[in-house]
C-alpha cells in the first residue's frame, strides 16, 4: 500500500531536483524523506531515480510512476475539499426564545425544507438566560432572542420591535376595543403565561390599579394560553406577534413595554459566513415578510 506521505515526498523530489530542498519543502529532515523515498521503491519493486552528487533524476520507471502520482495526489485533495465542504455544510445549533411564536419557527422551517438536506438545522427553545448560557458555551450558534443592551457580550442583529397587548377571544363583550384600561378587566378571569418574559411587569401593573383578577390557568405553553383564550377561559397579555381569526389584540391603556427581536450570535461562530448560509438568511428573509404583512 502506498503511503500518502511517500508520494509527496516523491513529488516534493522531481519538483525540487533535489532530496535536501525536497525535505525543507516537506517540512522534514532529509533521512526522514530518504527513508520515505526508498520504502516507496522497495513498495513498488523498482528504483526511481538516478542518484548523483549534484541531482537526482528519475529512472524510466519513476517517469511512469510520476503522471500516476501526481493524479493520486490530486484525487487525496479533491476528497479533503470535499471533507472540509462536508463540514462547512454541518447542523446550524439555533436557539429560540420560548416566547418566540412557534407559527414564525413553522414557517421557517417551511421554507427552508428544500435545503434541509444539505443544510440541517437543529432548533433548541429556551429561556433567555438558557439561551445566553448556550451561546457562551458554544452548544448554540446563534440565538434568535430579545436584543438587550446586556447582550454586548455576542454579535448582535437586531431585526425588528414589537409591543405586548391584550389577547382576548373575539366573542369577548369588550372585542370591539382598540384600546383598554386595566380597569375596565378587574371582573375578568385570566390565563398567566409563567414564562413570559414582563410577567412581573403586568402583574404590576394591573396591582397598581386596584385589579386582582381570578387567574383560571397558568402554563408555560404559549399554544396553551392561545388555546384558553380562543375558548373564552380568559384573557392574558402576550407580545403582538401571537395572532389567531379567533382572537383579538387591543392594547392596553399605560403599556408601553417593547421587545427588540434580534440574533445573537456565538463567538466560536464566524458571523460573516453563517449569516450567508441558507439558514441564518432564510430565517431573516421569512421575520421580514411576517413583519411586513
Amino acid at each position: 500500500m502506498i503511503d500518502r506521505h511517500a508520494l509527496r515526498y516523491f513529488l516534493a523530489v522531481i519538483d525540487s531536483g533535489n532530496f535536501s530542498k525536497a525535505a525543507m519543502r516537506c517540512n522534514v529532515s532529509q533521512p526522514t524523506l530518504s527513508v520515505g523515498i526508498a520504502k516507496l521503491e522497495r513498495d513498488l519493486g523498482q528504483p526511481l531515480f538516478h542518484r548523483t552528487n549534484r541531482r537526482v533524476e528519475l529512472t524510466t520507471a519513476g517517469a511512469r510512476f510520476a503522471a500516476h502520482a501526481r493524479r493520486i495526489e490530486a484525487e487525496f485533495t479533491l476528497a479533503e475539499h470535499a471533507v472540509r465542504e462536508t463540514r462547512h455544510r454541518s447542523v446550524l445549533r439555533l436557539g429560540v426564545l420560548v416566547t418566540i411564536p412557534s407559527a414564525w419557527i413553522a414557517d421557517f422551517i417551511a421554507a427552508m425544507r428544500p435545503e434541509l438536506p444539505n443544510h440541517p438545522v437543529e432548533i433548541v427553545e429556551g429561556r433567555e438566560r438558557d439561551l445566553i448560557e448556550r451561546l457562551g458555551r458554544g452548544r448554540i450558534d446563534a440565538a434568535l432572542t430579545i436584543v438587550r443592551s446586556e447582550s454586548g457580550r455576542f454579535a448582535a442583529e437586531p431585526l425588528f420591535s414589537e409591543g405586548y397587548s391584550l389577547a382576548m377571544s373575539s366573542r369577548h363583550p369588550l372585542a370591539g376595543q382598540q384600546m383598554i384600561a386595566a380597569e375596565e378587566l378587574a371582573d375578568n378571569v385570566m390565563i398567566v403565561r409563567r414564562q413570559c418574559e414582563l410577567l412581573s411587569d403586568t402583574s404590576r401593573h394591573f396591582t397598581a390599579r386596584g385589579v386582582r383578577p381570578f387567574f383560571a390557568a397558568r402554563t408555560q405553553s404559549d399554544e396553551r394560553a392561545l388555546d384558553y383564550v380562543r375558548s373564552g377561559l380568559g384573557i392574558t397579555v402576550m407580545p403582538d406577534g401571537y395572532r389567531h381569526p379567533d382572537m383579538v389584540r387591543p392594547k392596553l391603556a399605560d403599556f408601553p413595554f417593547t421587545r427588540e427581536i434580534g440574533l445573537l450570535y456565538g463567538d466560536h461562530v464566524d458571523r460573516t459566513r453563517i449569516r450567508q448560509e441558507p439558514g441564518i438568511s432564510t430565517l431573516v428573509d421569512m421575520l421580514g415578510s411576517v413583519q411586513s404583512d
